[in-house]
């Protein structure tokens, strides 16, 4: 049962998900709110709210190990296992303002990280944790980053609004304002209720299978909550523009680390215990193979090869977790 819950729980997280998203946006293009600010709040923050609902959720349990895990894992599946998938359906050039502002971001959010949840490496300190002041300045770093991509996207505002319309496109728009409030009320629900099914399901499944939550954390639930990204990718790739996954996984990191463990953070403290200084590292790394990608083989390009060594990297991670 415990099985046929995580699958049925995840399922209903992704589903309310996705219709909470269509919903809010058709409800603000109703309240004349432009696309831009749509594209940059409800879509950037609603694609992400199955990682931030078991961020939360997980803090208020006093599940540090969750909240963390699946913020690492999700941001290692993010690199290694969606844009090695993308890569190696077709490989694609690298937009030099990914490289330029997306790529950097997303080092040092990842080199943030390391450094501030990794207390037990000072002398004296016996455990590792997020404090609300850590997460406070999470939250502080998240808004100048979105004020900073604000003021780049200006510098360039047909290319803006080209994107923001492309990005706020709703299978609900035209809808009556009461049915999308109704279905935004129904998807939040079944948010709450898919999450709760799915963070039980893996916390038992963790416990049958004598496994740390920290590791079913990092990969269950955190492939199971980065599925949106995942299958976004694919598409992109089968559609021939895989250009897209590329801005959007790094986005997505630095959004799981500033925003979400920055409100999980201010929620309660995060008490790590399960997740290892190698696990960290190898969300750094992940990070820092995305800017050597950019000047390996073809320069500015992410190439076949490069895929396959992502996700032979990924597979072996994984295995190596199952194995520790």
């Amino acid at each position: 049962m415990d099985y046929l819950f995580l699958i049925v729980g995840l399922g209903l997280l992704l589903l309310s998900a996705d219709y909470l998203v269509d919903s809010s946006v058709a409800i603000a293009q109703r309240a004349k709110i432009s696309n831009f600010i749509i594209g940059l709040t409800i879509v950037g923050m609603g694609t992400s709210a199955p990682e931030l609902f078991v961020g939360v959720k997980s803090a208020l349990a006093g599940d540090g190990d969750i909240a963390m895990g699946n913020v690492i894992g999700s941001n290692i599946a993010n690199v290694l296992l969606i844009l090695g998938l993308a890569g190696t359906i077709l490989p694609f050039d690298i937009e030099r303002t990914t490289i330029r502002r997306d790529i950097p971001f997303g080092i040092g959010a990842a080199a943030l990280l390391f450094l501030v949840a990794n207390d037990k490496l000072i002398p004296g300190i016996q455990e590792n944790t997020i404090s609300r002041v850590d997460a406070v300045f999470f939250l502080v770093l998240f808004l100048c980053y979105m004020g900073y991509v604000v003021v780049q996207k200006g510098k360039d505002p047909q290319k803006a609004l080209s994107e923001a319309d492309e990005e706020t496109k709703s299978k609900l728009a035209g809808k009556h304002p009461a049915l999308l409030w109704f279905i935004a009320l129904v998807s939040l629900v079944g948010l709450i209720g898919g999450g709760n099914l799915f963070l039980d399901a893996a916390k038992k499944l963790a416990t049958d299978w004598g496994m740390s939550e920290a590791v079913i954390s990092i990969t269950i639930v955190a492939v199971g909550t980065s599925l949106p990204e995942l299958i976004t990718a694919v598409v992109a790739a089968c559609k021939n523009n895989p250009q897209l996954a590329l801005g959007n996984v790094i986005g997505s990191n630095v959004f799981n680390i500033l925003f979400i463990l920055g409100v999980s953070g201010c929620v309660k403290p995060l008490n790590v215990v399960g997740v290892h200084l190698l696990d960290y590292a190898m969300m750094l790394g992940a990070a820092v193979l995305t800017a050597v990608v950019a000047f390996t083989f073809k320069r500015d390009k992410f190439d076949r090869i490069e895929g396959f060594i992502f996700l032979t990297l990924y597979i072996t991670y994984t295995v190596f977790l199952f194995i520790r």
